[in-house]
């Protein structure tokens, strides 16, 4: 897919292509449309956006490369490859545990989450069968492991849906991101291990999404800043209301943006629509108690 956008050397025309050159070639009428066309999208952009959810899912997956949190892992699996211990959980609260597979989305969270819900009754067939399972630090820890996969599980739930736009990249994004910054000092001294994962977490998601959020980079591309600048149910919450300089950056390129696609002539129009009318009073706003979608972004 990478190598179907690459573009060194111009492709041979095909026949459809020179079909089309000679009916505008020869109708003038469809000469201008295709002229016009051409004056207000510019070239085809052949640039290549990687899939946002996919590319979520390389930064959660580094938890399975983190020494500490692979061997905390490993013990909670152990459980799954009894069959008999798997039987007793089952009569016992009519769940087992969720198999952790890398290629599921968000396996490992429902995984953790699980395991923490059954919490008592897969103490009690452990005890049953006389296994040193997890100790009291190992559930503690797998708590705080939860609590930093949470918000990838619930982003990766909403950008993967058939009725996701693309104004919702950014601001997911941007909440990700504040997670990844809050969480080492909502941990403290207590695991170390999961603080510093969090911080290599956070620069490996500004790394792979440098083309959305780093208006700096090469391939930055201001697309995904205006679908969300024009989103009013977004907008507000990720790019208007908001003092951060990276933020304040991203909005002046997505108008800046759509300032260019806008024809100078609508541009006059939309200015005249604007003006104020005499004696028209304006309408104050209602303030709203709505539950913010990006509560950490919020």
């Amino acid at each position: 897919m990478i190598a179907a956008f690459k573009s060194n050397e111009p492709d041979e025309p095909t026949s459809s292509d020179s079909e089309d050159e000679s009916i505008e070639t020869s109708d003038p009428e469809h000469s201008e449309v295709a002229a016009r066309e051409r004056q207000r999208f510019g070239a085809i952009d052949m640039s290549r956006t990687p899939c946002v959810v996919h590319t979520l899912q390389l930064v959660v997956n580094m938890i399975q490369k983190d020494t500490s949190v692979n061997r905390l892992l490993s013990k909670v699996k152990l459980f799954r490859k009894s069959s008999v211990a798997t039987e007793r959980l089952l009569q016992m609260c009519q769940l087992t545990l969720i198999k952790d597979c890398p290629t599921r989305w968000s396996s490992t969270y429902q995984m953790i989450s699980q395991l923490l819900q059954i919490k008592d009754s897969v103490v009690q067939v452990a005890d049953g069968m006389s296994w040193d399972y997890l100790l009291s630090s190992e559930w503690h820890k797998l708590s705080a492991l939860r609590d930093l996969l949470i918000p990838f599980a619930e982003h990766t739930q909403l950008l993967q849906s058939d009725t996701q736009s693309l104004s919702l990249v950014v601001p997911g994004l941007l909440d990700l991101q504040v997670h990844l910054s809050e969480f080492p000092h909502a941990q403290g001294s207590s695991f170390k291990d999961l603080a510093s994962l969090a911080i290599k977490m956070k620069a490996n998601m500004d790394k792979r999404f440098s083309c959305f959020l780093d208006h700096t980079d090469s391939k930055f591309s201001p697309l995904a800043a205006a679908a969300c600048f024009l989103d009013p149910t977004v907008a507000p919450e990720a790019l208007l209301e908001n003092d951060d300089e990276q933020i304040g950056a991203l909005l002046r390129r997505s108008e800046d943006y759509l300032a260019q696609l806008v024809p100078p002539v609508v541009r006059e129009k939309e200015a005249e629509d604007e003006k104020p009318v005499e004696g028209e009073e304006s309408k104050e706003e209602q303030p709203h108690n709505k539950q913010p979608r990006f509560r950490f972004l919020s």
